[in-house]
């Protein structure tokens, strides 16, 4: 079983701080209640929870309100006739956030607050959002979509 860590990157020496790309995601809102498939393993969500996709085809959900905070719809590649608001599925970037990340050398776990489990695998990345909001990022998506600061 891979050791299930519990650190706080804010205060990790070894922890650098990293800003993800303004990448395109394909996002969809989920109609009902349901469990995604991860790289990390199943994730629960909510109905309006964000579903979204990224260029490597992997999937992640993200709760509602944090969507809303953190998400701009990309309307790069749009036709002026088509008109698409924050909520509806489709195209749209992450604004900028620093976040403290750590690449782990070890297989590992990470519990989410609601109880779910996260596995991550020798050279993947913990990366912290904020306070208690963590995540895993394989180690070929991390290089692909994070800039260190």
């Amino acid at each position: 079983m891979p050791t299930t860590l519990k650190r706080d990157l804010a205060q990790a020496p070894d922890a650098g701080t990293w800003r993800k790309r303004a990448l395109r995601v394909h996002v969809e809102f989920a109609r009902a209640d349901g469990v995604l498939a991860t790289l990390e393993g199943p994730v629960r969500y909510d109905a309006g929870d964000a579903l979204l996709t990224g260029s490597a085809g992997e999937r992640w959900p993200v709760r509602r309100a944090t969507f809303d905070a953190r998400y701009v719809v990309d309307t790069a590649d749009t036709p002026a006739v088509v008109t698409m608001r924050h909520g509806d599925d489709g195209a749209y970037r992450k604004l900028p956030q620093d976040v403290r990340a750590l690449q782990v050398a070890d297989a590992f776990a990470v519990r989410l607050p609601d109880g779910q489990l996260l596995q991550g695998q020798p050279g993947d990345w913990l990366v912290e959002y904020g306070p208690g909001d963590q995540a895993i990022v394989a180690a070929a998506i991390f290089s692909a979509t994070y800039e260190r600061v």
